[in-house]
């Protein structure tokens, strides 16, 4: 709405551009004489000289460069301007009115010719030179309008982008917390009806509370403590998990489920039923940093399904790069059978 706006003001402002080309010789004759009739007089022959000029520019302007040039009709684009420009100038060829008796004594036809042509090629040359003039600032608007559309697709494609991205909730998630869950009807019942609820509260987030580009901290750590409680309901006495959130002052906002990926592969390839580990997971400030952490013990599945790899932690570093260009770093290493993820996000408490 605001560039048909600003262009509906530059049409405008052409229109009166010329308007004004038209009355100033005029109208400064008058405001210095401060006779009318100077005004009438210095009024038409301005406006007999400009007006095939703005008529040459303002067709092309608004017509004939929109609807042929830019179309590829390039040879009816120089046919309609080669007549409009011998139409304009025909009259100064062959003007209305016989020349008077005595003068005509004395001259040739030929050269009256030889006088007029001069004019008329000068003339011309200017319509041209205005031609150009309205391809030149056509050219220009349209390169505006390609650009604008071009950042509009980026835009568009990077909210689809995100919008998907954001949504990857691993669907085993839901499966495997449901099926413990049952487990749990037999064996805990207030245990199962508590990890309920926070299913609810985590499904609930992720569908409702997330559709916007930055949520609050609180409300994303919340969501991440429900998410780890119950991934925890995979776990037996030979895990550890623990967790460790050091909030910081004031309104901070960031991009929704922006870490589960990290704490889903950390339970993933972080845990064994026979074997002691663990799962270390923390979020703090450091100084105008956010700064999130994950550690885990490392045991890696077979196949190709190795620890730091995967769809979730590739579509984690384009969300990164589409979020946080420039202000994020993302680091990962494995080293005595320790993994860890470190991710932070530069100057988000500045």
């Amino acid at each position: 709405m605001n560039r048909q706006h600003n262009r509906l003001i530059l049409n405008v402002a052409q229109v009166l551009a010329w308007a004004c080309a038209m009355l100033l010789p005029a109208a400064v004759t008058w405001l210095i004489s401060g006779d009318s009739n100077r005004f009438t007089m210095t009024f038409w022959p301005s406006f007999y000289m400009l007006l095939p000029i703005c008529l040459v520019y303002l067709l092309n302007y608004f017509l004939l460069v929109p609807k042929l040039l830019f179309r590829k009709q390039l040879v009816w684009f120089i046919v309609i301007n080669v007549l409009l420009l011998a139409l304009l100038n025909a009259p100064s060829l062959f003007p209305r009115g016989e020349i008077p008796e005595q003068i005509r004594e004395h001259i040739q036809r030929r050269d009256i010719l030889a006088f007029r042509i001069p004019t008329l090629i000068t003339a011309a040359f200017f319509q041209l030179v205005f031609i150009f003039l309205a391809i030149g600032v056509r050219s220009i608007i349209r390169s505006n309008d390609i650009q604008f559309q071009l950042q509009e697709e980026k835009r568009k494609t990077a909210e689809a982008e995100l919008t998907w991205l954001k949504h990857q909730l691993n669907p085993h998630f839901l499966f495997n917390t449901l099926n413990n869950i049952s487990s749990l009807t037999q064996i805990d019942p207030d245990k199962a009806q508590e990890s309920i609820g926070q299913l609810s509260d985590t499904l609930r987030y992720a569908l409702y509370d997330t559709d916007t580009d930055k949520v609050p901290l609180s409300g994303e750590v919340a969501f991440m403590d429900n998410y780890i409680r119950l991934m925890q309901l995979r776990c037996n006495e030979l895990t550890e998990v623990t967790t460790s959130w050091e909030m910081p002052a004031g309104d901070v906002k960031i991009a929704p489920l922006l870490f589960i990926s990290p704490i889903e592969n950390a339970f993933k390839h972080g845990v064994n039923a026979r074997m002691a580990s663990f799962v270390h997971i923390g979020l703090k400030p450091e100084a105008q940093d956010l700064v999130f952490r994950c550690e885990n013990s490392v045991f890696e599945k077979s196949g190709e399904d190795h620890i730091g790899s995967g769809i979730g932690v590739e579509n984690l570093k384009r969300r990164l790069e589409l979020i946080y260009p420039g202000a994020y770093t993302y680091e990962q290493s494995e080293k005595d059978g320790v993994y860890s993820v470190r991710i932070t996000l530069k100057n988000l408490l500045g």
